[in-house]
């Protein structure tokens, strides 16, 4: 699949381009193109904004790295378009100066709720097991040993944990 620039990216929505976030809605929620549809990657398949378009589809993540690495599922769901890979995704678009919507009343994206929550843990463990009792060192083990589960099955509790939280319901 073919990269654009971000400026070139923005000439071909001037032209009437359909331009695709495949982030996950929290990550567009705070975040996000004017204009951009959130398609996320696993939700492709059976996205009607895509299988009615017609002309050019431009794709974007926050770096450009998704869009890259999915390249052909992205081509397979915009079959009869011509699509492309806006090149650096988000990153770039804010780099080459042009407009984002950022709503700081949306929640963080909830990978970094997760790190911000399992870092936390690690630490408190940390401290309490210094200060306290050395049994404590068992919650940052339990931590860590739930990140790499999740690392390796894909599966990670404390995501789904936090997706339930009351902040986090408005955009589900």
């Amino acid at each position: 699949m073919q990269t654009v620039s971000p400026r070139e990216a923005r000439a071909l929505l001037d032209q009437g381009a359909l331009l695709v976030d495949i982030r996950e809605v929290d990550e567009h929620a705070r975040e996000h193109i004017d204009g951009a549809c959130c398609v996320p990657l696993a939700r492709l398949a059976d996205a009607p904004a895509l299988h009615g378009a017609s002309g050019i589809v431009l794709f974007h993540c926050r770096s450009g790295m998704r869009t890259r690495a999915n390249a052909a599922a992205l081509q397979a769901a915009t079959a009869g378009c011509t699509a492309y890979v806006v090149d650096g995704g988000i990153d770039a678009w804010k780099r080459a100066g042009l407009p984002v919507t950022h709503d700081a009343r949306a929640p963080l994206e909830l990978m970094r709720q997760v790190q911000i929550a399992a870092g936390s843990l690690v630490l408190l463990g940390t401290v309490l097991a210094t200060m306290v009792s050395p049994w404590f060192l068992l919650l940052s083990g339990f931590v860590g040993a739930g990140l790499v589960f999740a690392g390796i099955s894909g599966f990670c509790g404390m995501a789904l944990l936090l997706a339930r939280m009351p902040w986090n319901r408005a955009i589900r």
